[in-house]
C-alpha cells in the first residue's frame, strides 16, 4: 500500500483555473497562485446572491485524542462520493498550523485516495494567509509599546496590557517572556509571550468576518490592554486597525484548491476549536453554498465544541443553517476517553 505521502505527489492535478471555471467562476474573480492554487474575491458573493444555496453537511466528530480522528478524511471522501455520483460537491476545511503538522498529528490534508492537493504546499506557506496574520498581529503589539514608549497619551497600564505577539510554531520557550531589555533606548520591560498564530485572536477575527469592511470593523474593536483607571483600549485607539486591515485584504479571500478525484476544495483559515469557533471562515461558506449543490464543512475538534460553536456562533453570524451532520467516532477515541491510558500517546495509539 502505498503511503499517503506517495500517493500525494504521484497525483495528477487539474488546473485550478478549469475548476474555478466549472464552478462558475468569472475570471476577474479568481486570483492564481501558480497552476494549483487561487485566491476567490468576495465579490462573488453579491453576484450569486439571488441564486440557489447548496445544502450544508456538518462533519464533526468524537471528543478526539492526539492522533485525531479523521474529521478530514471523512469530509475528503464524503466530497469525492457526493462527486462521483453526479453531485457538484464544494468542500471547506481550515488551513492546518505548522505547530501540530511537525508534531503529533501531521497535516491536514486527509490521508490515504481521500486527500486534497497541493499536499505540501498546504501543509506549509500555502498563499501566506497565516503570515499576514501573524504580521497584523505584530504590527499591533509593537504599536501598543511604541505607545507607551512615547509618552502614553492614553494612560495605558504596563500591568493589564492583555495583547500579545504571535508565531506559527509551538515553541513552549516563548510562551513567557520579557521584552524592552537593553536600555532607555530599547523599550519599556514588561512581561508578555507569544501565541500560536491558530490560536490568536486576528485567526479568530478572520473566520467571522463576513466582508473587508466587517474585517476593518472587528479588527478596531480588539482590546489591547486596560487604561489606568480600568477602561478598556482598543486597536482603533492605537492608530493601528487600518494597517492591519490592509495586511489582511488579501488573506481574507478564500483559497481554492481540489481533492484528488478533482472536486473543489475550500480551505481557509485555521482557529482553534478548544481556543475559538474551530471552523472554516464564513466568507468560504458564503462562497461555496452559491457555486454547488452540497456544501460540506468540517467543524473541528469534538462535536462539543467545533460543531456546536459552528451552530450557535457560525451559522448565526453567516444566516445559514445545516442540513445535515455527520459524526466521526472511533474505537481508539472510545478507548481513551473510557480510561485506556496507553491510548493517549502515540505507542498506544498505533497499537489499538
Amino acid at each position: 500500500m502505498k503511503s499517503s505521502l506517495e500517493i500525494a505527489q504521484e497525483a495528477t492535478l487539474r488546473p485550478i483555473a478549469d475548476i474555478a471555471a466549472e464552478m462558475g467562476l468569472q475570471e476577474d474573480e479568481v486570483d492564481l497562485y501558480g497552476r494549483y492554487k487561487a485566491k476567490i474575491d468576495l465579490s462573488v458573493i453579491d453576484r450569486m446572491k439571488s441564486g440557489p444555496d447548496a445544502k450544508i453537511i456538518c462533519v464533526s466528530a468524537i471528543t478526539p485524542t492526539k492522533a485525531g480522528e479523521g474529521k478530514t478524511t471523512t469530509s475528503v471522501s464524503l466530497t469525492q462520493g457526493l462527486g462521483h455520483i453526479g453531485k457538484r460537491p464544494i468542500l471547506c476545511l481550515r488551513e492546518p498550523s505548522l505547530g501540530p503538522i511537525f508534531g503529533i498529528k501531521g497535516g491536514a490534508a486527509g490521508g490515504g485516495y481521500t486527500q486534497v492537493v497541493p499536499m505540501e504546499d498546504l501543509n506549509l506557506h500555502f498563499t501566506g494567509d497565516f503570515h499576514a496574520v501573524a504580521a497584523a498581529n505584530n504590527m499591533l503589539a509593537a504599536f501598543v509599546d511604541r505607545h507607551q514608549f512615547y509618552g502614553n497619551e492614553l494612560r495605558l497600564d504596563p500591568h493589564r496590557i492583555t495583547w500579545r505577539r504571535a508565531i506559527d510554531m509551538n515553541d513552549r520557550h516563548l510562551r513567557n517572556v520579557i521584552t524592552g531589555l537593553g536600555g532607555p533606548t530599547h523599550g519599556i520591560p514588561r512581561e508578555t509571550g507569544f501565541d500560536i498564530v491558530a490560536a490568536s485572536e486576528i485567526m479568530a477575527i478572520m473566520g467571522m468576518a463576513t466582508s473587508l469592511k466587517d474585517l476593518r470593523r472587528r479588527i478596531g474593536a480588539i482590546t489591547v490592554g486596560y487604561d489606568m483607571d480600568g477602561s478598556p483600549l482598543t486597536a482603533e485607539q492605537m492608530g493601528c486597525a487600518g494597517a492591519m486591515t490592509v495586511l489582511l485584504k488579501d488573506a481574507l479571500k478564500p483559497n481554492l484548491i481540489q481533492t484528488l478525484e478533482g472536486q473543489p476544495c475550500f480551505m481557509h483559515i485555521g482557529p482553534f476549536g478548544n481556543i475559538a469557533h474551530g471552523n472554516s471562515s464564513i466568507v468560504a461558506d458564503l462562497v461555496g453554498r452559491k457555486l454547488g449543490d452540497y456544501l460540506v464543512t468540517e467543524a473541528g475538534f469534538g462535536s462539543d465544541l467545533g460543531m456546536e460553536k459552528f451552530m450557535d456562533i457560525v451559522c448565526r453570524a453567516g444566516g445559514f443553517g445545516p442540513n445535515a451532520v455527520v459524526i466521526v467516532a472511533t474505537a481508539k477515541a472510545l478507548k481513551h476517553h473510557g480510561g485506556d491510558l496507553d491510548a493517549t500517546g502515540a505507542e498506544g495509539l498505533r497499537a489499538i
